[in-house]
């Protein structure tokens, strides 16, 4: 599949800027608001008994904010992070070295949690339970165990898919929020506030127009503010209006719901190759040359979410706010 510019996964070219646009504390933070009241609570309590803070799980799309947060507790408690991710823990004693590298009250991050292995996962629980590991030495009958003390830490871990997270794993989990999509007016205040950072100046009408098209997603709208920075400095005199982020979107094929090209050519094909359907996954992939997993997992969700497909056991069917959205007249009398 082609780089889509609506991407909302990490990207090497969101490595590059979104460092210096994270927020260091809570109060910086825009947004989650539920989320972060309940951790204002936790911290400033595990912090008056001069204790770690309860083991965190983050869950929610790709781009809202979980590592960030994660970076956040640190700086609130004070203390270092050490950030990996499910799928770099190859081994038990991969995650064993890591553990014993930590420091008291230290954070650790596992990104992708619901990619780790169970053989991980089996040594996580007595570390996550009795701050502890227990360690094979030697094989065969003369093989023993040894238990070792680990200092007391906090596990950060944030998945996308936290329906595939063990039973016991998410159990373990003292604090499990959800990152919900963030609404037009929060993140034109994000894009207000990087503006400031990258030093752009943004009109207020612009921010929003940008926020509108951003998919509710803080990192695709700091991705489309440096595009369109791009633009304003190339074309015009680097001062971002309505007008030149309008156009500038445009030129990316960002149109005003957040639909990019790809979304626009499968609800199109939907509605005028197969009448709105219903459809089988596997025609419309062969219809828009797309794999039929790519539709399912990057393509539909968003789609699904705003209204524009439905999932029935016949198919997927296009819904009025589709036609509405292309401009296309609804058949009066479709099943």
């Amino acid at each position: 599949m082609e780089k889509r510019m609506i991407e909302t996964s990490y990207t090497e070219e969101d490595q590059k800027i979104e460092g210096s646009l994270r927020p260091q504390r809570l109060e910086e933070y825009i947004g989650q608001d539920n989320i972060k009241k309940n951790l204002e609570i936790a911290i400033e309590a595990a912090k008056k008994r001069g204790e770690p803070l309860d083991h965190v799980l983050f869950f929610g799309p790709p781009g809202l904010g979980k590592t960030t947060l994660a970076g956040i507790i640190a700086h609130e408690m004070d203390v270092n992070i050490k950030i990996t991710s499910g799928p770099a823990i190859e081994k038990a004693g991969d995650i064993a070295a890591v553990l014993n590298g930590l420091q008291e009250g230290d954070i650790l991050f596992i990104d992708e949690i619901h990619r780790l292995n169970k053989q991980i996962e089996e040594v996580l629980y007595p570390a996550m339970e009795d701050y502890a590991i227990d360690i094979m030495i030697g094989k065969g009958p003369s093989a023993k165990s040894i238990r070792l003390d680990l200092p007391h830490f906090t596990l950060v871990g944030a998945t996308t898919r936290a329906g595939l997270l063990s039973a016991p794993l998410r159990d373990r989990f003292g604090i499990i929020e959800r990152l919900e999509f963030y609404n037009a007016p929060q993140l034109r205040t994000i894009i207000l506030n990087s503006a400031k950072i990258l030093n752009v100046t943004v009109d207020d009408e612009a921010a929003l127009e940008m926020a509108k098209r951003s998919r509710g997603t803080p990192r695709l709208a700091n991705r489309i503010l440096k595009r369109v920075r791009d633009y304003a400095e190339v074309r015009h005199d680097g001062i971002i209006t309505l007008d030149i982020a309008k156009t500038a979107l445009d030129m990316m094929n960002v149109d005003k719901a957040g639909l990019d090209y790809t979304d626009q050519k499968m609800l199109r094909t939907l509605i005028t190759g197969f009448g709105g359907g219903p459809v089988g996954l596997d025609t419309i992939a062969a219809a828009i040359g797309e794999d039929s997993g790519t539709i399912e997992d990057v393509i539909e969700p968003y789609l699904l979410q705003n209204g524009f497909l439905n999932r029935t056991p016949k198919g997927r069917v296009a819904t009025e706010a589709a036609y509405n959205h292309l401009g296309l007249e609804m058949p009066v009398n479709r099943d």
